[in-house]
């Protein structure tokens, strides 16, 4: 330890390098991390709210709930501890006032007396079928607030924004939460309060939370676990691996480069080394110096390199989808000081085959 920190104290300009590099390549893992991770998150917290267990849709849809239609009172027919209707639709709204910013929005026809309600952060849930509760992004990014009236492009319907609630989004989509009727209004231009009208889906909650404990009393029905059902979300899954591949090839470079960067210098000192070994200082000890002065210098890297990245998220704006994940930082952190430690040893096995004798000359 003492030999470690006492060369890299002599020989700063050269250590603060590598420790730069660490830096940089630390901080780009970091942050592609959190784009991931605030990515991934945007395409699915508006299901994690629903802390249900799982969702029913048409036979015929493929897990996709675009392509799922059944009529409301097909409810009866799920037989399980907790259900709620769900209508779905895609749209693209407007605050009401001349040249306002068009918005890609997400709607959930919901009935409010059913556990889909979302919590109300600000404001108050809606009471009739022109009111809606929306995400608090739609008031942090486009500026919209309460009372505010939103109209749907292509559509005759206006909103009045009433309330707002966190976490809500689909698809990278901001939610507007609706009544069932207003959504049968949008999707299909017509109102429509009997038991057929159409949703996109049954959303659940099983007894011990078991997909076995829910029985569907119809052939056109199929369940599936939110688990998968969040997997099979358009782009999800692949955006999910492309960045977790990306991530994975970041690491792996950053432990070859620190091993290059030590292998080097390494050789570099052979000479040193050599006399070190004359004067009867083990090899195994110079090794556990190297070492040691690895981890050193890729764990100070990946310090400066996390803080970097905690400190940029500060002064993103809103509309970067980052998100700070703890554990993934610090399993990715760890990954890293572990494999950069595994490439120094590398240059264990030269300073082992160090001839004392040839390396003085």
């Amino acid at each position: 330890m003492f030999l470690a920190w006492n060369e890299i104290t002599r020989s700063k300009l050269r250590y603060a390098l590598i420790i730069s590099v660490m830096f940089l390549i630390s901080y780009l893992v970091f942050f592609l991390t959190g784009l991931a991770y605030g990515l991934a998150q945007d395409n699915r917290t508006a299901v994690d709210k629903w802390q249900a267990d799982g969702i029913v849709l048409s036979d015929e849809s493929n897990t996709n709930i675009n392509m799922s239609m059944i009529p409301m009172k097909t409810i009866d027919k799920v037989d399980a501890k907790e259900k709620a209707v769900l209508g779905q639709t895609a749209a693209v709204i407007q605050l009401d006032k001349k040249k306002a910013e068009k918005i890609n929005a997400s709607f959930f026809g919901i009935d409010k007396e059913q556990f889909l309600m979302p919590n109300i952060i600000e404001g108050r849930a809606f009471e009739n079928d022109d009111e809606a509760v929306v995400d608090s992004s739609l008031k942090e990014e486009n500026n919209i607030k309460l009372g505010d009236t939103v109209k749907l492009s292509g559509n005759d319907k206006k909103l009045k924004v009433v309330g707002f609630t966190d976490n809500a989004k689909f698809n990278v989509a901001p939610v507007l939460y609706i009544t069932t009727n207003a959504f049968q209004q949008i999707r299909f231009e017509k109102s429509d309060t009997s038991e057929n009208a159409r949703i996109n889906a049954i959303v659940f909650r099983a007894k011990d939370h078991s997909l076995k404990n829910v029985e569907l009393k119809d052939d056109d029905l199929t369940s599936y676990g939110i688990k998968k059902f969040i997997n099979e979300l358009p782009g999800y899954n692949a955006q999910v691996l492309t960045f977790g591949f990306m991530i994975g090839f970041l690491i792996v470079i950053a432990a070859i480069v620190i091993g290059i960067f030590i292998y080097v210098l390494t050789m570099q000192k052979a000479t040193i080394f050599g006399i070190m070994k004359a004067q009867g200082i083990s090899g195994s000890y110079i090794a556990v110096s190297v070492i040691v002065q690895t981890f050193i210098l890729a764990l100070l890297g990946i310090s400066i390199g996390l803080l970097g990245t905690v400190g940029t998220s500060l002064v993103l704006p809103t509309a970067v989808p980052f998100q700070t994940n703890w554990l993934f930082f610090l399993a990715i952190g760890g990954l890293m000081l572990i494999i950069a430690v595994l490439g120094a040893l590398f240059s264990v096995r030269t300073i082992v085959k160090i001839d004392p004798l040839k390396a003085i000359g």
